[in-house]
């Protein structure tokens, strides 16, 4: 089983910044990709951003130029930096990993359960 906690979710308003953090656990080989994905009322889910394994990072273009993606590999952990939030921003936020499980040793598509971020005008 893979396992992945969100937290850094609030409500903030619009100019502001939140972090937040999603820990993988579980029987984990190895991970390729982690990301961000969030979902707005009403809409479907869209892709914020990803980074791979060796740090190269991917964004909407939505959020280029204020939110920030990084990750620690020894920790199994992917961090969002969002800066100068928006209204527009408010959905919530899911953390997804790209795993090979151990021992069953097959790729999958892992999400986490997701965090609310609200940013008020």
């Amino acid at each position: 089983q893979v396992q992945l906690v969100e937290s850094g979710g609030g409500l903030v308003q619009a100019g502001g910044s939140l972090r937040l953090s999603c820990a993988a656990s579980g029987t984990i080989f190895s991970i390729k990709t982690m990301g961000w994905h969030r979902q707005a009322p009403g809409k479907q889910r869209e892709l914020v951003a990803t980074i791979t394994s060796d740090g190269t990072t991917n964004y909407v273009d939505s959020v280029k130029g204020r939110f920030t993606i990084s990750r620690d590999n020894a920790k199994n952990t992917v961090y969002l930096q969002m800066n100068s939030l928006k209204p527009e921003d408010t959905a919530v936020y899911y953390c997804n990993a790209y795993a090979l499980r151990a021992l069953v040793y097959s790729w999958a598509d892992y999400w986490g359960q997701g965090t609310q971020v609200t940013v008020s005008s």
